[in-house]
């Protein structure tokens, strides 16, 4: 891990990715139970890890800097998606805390990487809210959304809503519908995906309406991906990393979403995750926590 005076703050979803954390699948993750870790089978360990280094390359070359947070034996299959224990803010770090009890240790994890790298921490989460990274994105550069649904509560949205106050953000909270229930995982983000300051892949069937108008009277333009797709994908077409502008890594397989993207001008990287990513509920935006775009 890189310990020295790491660059950090984002409010923006879509803005050149210059830093991110990342930390490799461990013993837990390859030799994970699928029934207690939700995960769709057991995993291909050769085949997972193979796919991870093609997309952690792919991360790579699109100019972004990884900083890998300490691999270890220490049970937590889910710890390779970063994206869901911890925040970033333009004035450092939110800890957040998992609405998946079995991530409950994730947080700490986070919390050390930032102690180590000399970025600073805003606030935590704490119990009884609940908060997952996945429940929020930047709607422009002083707008949060929220998605409260299994894995974000409203108290853990109040607790966020405070700590950022003091930075003039301002958070907008959202209903998310109960969809396949509380054991899967859908988040804010596995329907709404930003890929430019005003463009978005979404999937309006469980979009909250509120959501959807707002972003609508904001100007943005919406690409409504196919249910077949995300039905198919357990929701992850919708999971695109953007790394600059129209700049998206998305998962292999999965064209008609891939092709509403690049009508509208981006430029699309896959790779194929059927190991990584579609067992495990979590697409290439899971896979990292954005420390510093810019």
């Amino acid at each position: 891990m890189n310990t020295t005076n790491i660059p950090f703050g984002t409010n923006s979803m879509v803005a050149p990715l210059q830093q991110v954390a990342m930390r490799a699948p461990g013993a837990a993750m390859l030799n994970a139970d699928p029934v207690i870790w939700h995960y769709g089978k057991k995993l291909d360990s050769h085949k997972l890890i193979a796919q991870y280094q093609i997309f952690s390359e792919l991360v790579a070359k699109s100019g972004a800097k990884i900083n890998w947070i300490s691999a270890a034996d220490d049970g937590l299959a889910d710890s390779v998606f970063t994206y869901d224990p911890s925040f970033m803010t333009p004035a450092g770090a939110v800890i957040l805390k998992p609405g998946k009890a079995l991530r409950e240790a994730e947080p700490d994890l986070h919390a050390s990487f930032y102690q180590q790298a000399g970025i600073p921490i805003v606030g935590q989460i704490e119990d009884p809210g609940c908060f997952e990274g996945g429940d929020c994105f930047w709607l422009n550069a002083n707008t949060l959304a929220v998605g409260r649904g299994f894995r974000t509560n409203a108290i853990g949205t109040a607790q966020m809503r405070a700590l950022l106050a003091p930075q003039k953000i301002e958070v907008l909270d959202f209903d998310l519908p109960v969809y396949q229930g509380q054991a899967a995982c859908l988040h804010l983000m596995s329907v709404v995906s930003p890929l430019d300051e005003k463009l978005a892949l979404v999937y309006a069937p469980l979009m909250p309406v509120a959501l959807y108008q707002w972003m609508k009277d904001a100007g943005y333009t919406l690409l409504e991906a196919p249910e077949d797709e995300f039905i198919a994908s357990n929701g992850l077409n919708l999971n695109v990393l953007a790394t600059a502008p129209r700049q998206c890594i998305a998962v292999d397989g999965f064209s008609k979403t891939q092709a509403l993207m690049r009508e509208a001008g981006c430029e699309v990287t896959t790779f194929v995750a059927d190991e990584l990513c579609l067992p495990c509920e979590g697409g290439p935006t899971c896979l990292t926590r954005p420390l510093h775009r810019a």
